[in-house]
């Protein structure tokens, strides 16, 4: 698994996480948390080009609980 960032907030129903470097994944690309859960879809990169921002479209709910919580892209 190859981590994606921490969830920094909610935004008109989306998460948005924090990418650690510059090496973000691929719009589309499914997100999963530490026990493997699919949390949701990668459908926007935006921000700095060194740590990006990504918006990631929710398959879970709430979406409160997320806030602080690693993801990681699935393989």
């Amino acid at each position: 698994m190859k981590r994606v960032g921490d969830v920094t907030r909610t935004a008109q129903g989306l998460l948005i996480a924090r990418s650690p470097d510059d090496g973000y994944p691929r719009l589309g690309t499914t997100v999963i948390n530490e026990d493997l859960t699919e949390v949701g879809t990668v459908v926007s990169v935006f921000g700095p080009a060194e740590r990006p921002y990504l918006a990631i479209s929710p398959d879970v709910e709430p979406l409160a609980p997320l806030v602080g919580a690693t993801l990681y892209a699935r393989n």
